[in-house]
């Protein structure tokens, strides 16, 4: 069943919807990468090392790539209805702006507020829950409201789009030794590591990283099945309810290991880039945690990339960060 479903992602599909995502009206850009000696970032161990800035993705994050994919082969003018922390909301409120649809986002109650008030400004209703009633309202909103429900990790179309980034990555770095993505429910990993390694690049390797707090692939690969877990991190875009289905078979295919930060350490990665002149938010700051903390094996002197998935980090949230 597993491999079945992982077989379902070729490389056709992948460049076509790195096509689609290109072409597509809501204007994902391709975003810069950068070597890291270019930067006034700390780095303790010597290689080739890039930066590839996510952050600077239109609506603030690599969602939109997945959003863009999704909504281009579904009807317009649907009733659609989400989960999601933050940054999926705002690319699925974008998009349903854009497309004249109807939407609803159902977010876990320990989401920043001024996440939801920003959803809520592209006309979108947020509806707040706990973290373990999040699946609960939305199949509610699909079987009383007959909303259309778009995953906000776990879909193929969403994956098939999150892909371009990896394609992205190989347009700059065409072998790379290693590549650190973050890692929440999968989504953006396993598109990644799919690109990566169908393109050919069978010896690199691909790690994703995962708050302490929030370790559901982690715990999925340990225990040989995608899981739930109850997750709380200061990532809480890195910490769904559990692993996707789809997202767990790729990256057991195709990546590496899962690599733990500690709050802690994304707090000061958060705060270490913005000394730098870097706003990224907490979730996509961890794979930069990842590296500077040395829980990359056997990275020296080899080309890497890591990948800063999110900028999208309000005022009220920043002064939670030490100077």
């Amino acid at each position: 069943m597993e491999d079945t479903a992982v077989d379902v992602i070729t490389l056709q599909m992948l460049n076509e919807a790195h096509d689609t995502v290109r072409a597509s009206p809501l204007g994902v850009i391709k975003t810069p990468m950068i070597p890291w000696s270019q930067t006034s970032l700390p780095l303790s161990t010597a290689g080739d090392f890039h930066i590839k800035m996510e952050n600077l993705q239109r609506t603030g994050s690599f969602k939109i790539r997945g959003v863009a994919n999704q909504f281009a082969r579904r009807p317009r003018g649907g009733h659609f209805v989400t989960m999601s922390a933050g940054n999926y909301g705002k690319s699925f409120a974008y998009a349903t702006k854009h497309y004249g649809s109807q939407g609803k986002v159902v977010m876990p109650e320990t989401a920043p507020i001024s996440r939801s008030a920003l959803i809520q400004s592209f006309g979108v209703e947020v509806e707040r829950v706990p973290t373990s009633s999040l699946m609960e309202v939305v199949n509610r909103c699909v079987q009383r409201e007959n909303m259309t429900f778009l995953h906000s990790y776990d879909d193929v179309d969403l994956i098939a789009g999150h892909a371009s980034l990896g394609f992205e990555v190989l347009e700059v770095v065409p072998n790379p030794d290693v590549v650190v993505v973050c890692c929440g429910g999968g989504g953006l990993l396993a598109g990644v590591a799919a690109a990566i390694k169908l393109s050919g690049c069978q010896n690199t390797r691909i790690y994703g990283v995962e708050p302490r707090g929030a370790c559901s692939m982690f715990q999925s690969f340990a225990e040989g099945r995608p899981v739930e877990m109850a997750a709380k991190s200061i990532a809480s875009g890195l910490a769904p309810p559990s692993a996707g289905a789809l997202p767990y078979a790729l990256c057991r295919r195709y990546v590496e290991e899962i690599a733990l930060v500690s709050d802690e350490e994304i707090r000061s990665a958060v705060s270490t880039l913005y000394r730098s002149g870097l706003l990224v938010e907490p979730s996509g700051a961890a794979a930069f945690a990842a590296v500077v903390n040395d829980r990359i094996p056997d990275i020296a002197g080899k080309t890497a990339v890591v990948i800063l998935s999110g900028g999208n980090i309000g005022k009220d949230e920043l002064v939670n960060f030490p100077d």
